[in-house]
């Protein structure tokens, strides 16, 4: 009987080749989204472990923290880059779960996360989420609730506008662009708690200064950040 699943499961996989989400190269029986070589190559941060980290830094000064932390370093045409381009343009949701898992596994032995009380995604504005058809951001924070055993909330705090691409702009046009676009629906459920604002690639940390701001107006007991990649 094992045999026989696993001779279906070979032939479906040469009609329908299971790719690696990073090289695109052909996935082994037990892999799953990310080759294994991948899974070894890929530039993993130690940001969970040190709160003077790169990311964080990026934000001092402009943003209150408790922590900040991202799983992997973004540099264009590598492997990352090729992961969320699957996360956010190929429809690939269960990579935004595989790679919130991973960011759990890293928050569940740092310090600097303990209780996190709830999640919450960073939002895209209605406009583009219908385009896109999900909010890949929310399903990296699925991702981190099915470790962490936390809920995550995306009705409370909402985007307001639909901005243009900041790819070409820099630290302070972003921040410009930025200001007035989030807002909150219910202040009262971020009371008291260890917030967890979660992103897929931090750049200028313009977007997440944005939410932040918003959120601890809201009087959470820590706030705390963590991304997918951090942009150098």
């Amino acid at each position: 009987m094992m045999s026989l699943k696993y001779i279906l499961s070979d032939l479906l996989s040469l009609l329908f080749p299971r790719l690696c989400c990073g090289c695109g190269t052909d996935l082994y029986r037990g892999e799953s989204l990310i080759c294994s070589a991948c899974m070894f190559r890929l530039p993993y941060t130690d940001d969970h472990l040190y709160p003077d980290n790169k990311a964080a830094k990026q934000l001092w000064a402009r943003l209150p923290c408790n922590a900040v932390m991202s799983l992997l370093y973004f540099k264009k045409g590598a492997r990352v880059q090729q992961l969320i381009h699957h996360l956010k343009y190929k429809g690939r949701r269960d990579l935004g779960i595989k790679l919130g898992n991973m960011i759990a596994e890293k928050l569940q032995v740092s310090p600097f996360y303990t209780g996190v009380d709830l999640i919450v995604p960073v939002p895209l504005h209605k406009s583009k989420e219908r385009l896109r058809g999900y909010n890949q951001s929310k399903y990296i924070a699925d991702g981190i609730a099915q470790v962490l055993h936390a809920p995550v909330s995306t009705a409370c705090l909402v985007r307001l506008k639909a901005t243009k691409s900041q790819t070409r702009k820099g630290r302070y046009q972003r921040f410009e662009n930025m200001q007035t676009v989030f807002s909150i629906t219910d202040a009262f459920i971020f009371k008291n708690k260890h917030v967890l604002l979660v992103d897929d690639v931090m750049t200028t940390g313009a977007t997440l200064e944005a939410c932040g701001m918003e959120l601890l107006a809201c009087n959470p007991t820590k706030l705390s950040i963590a991304t997918v990649a951090f942009a150098e």
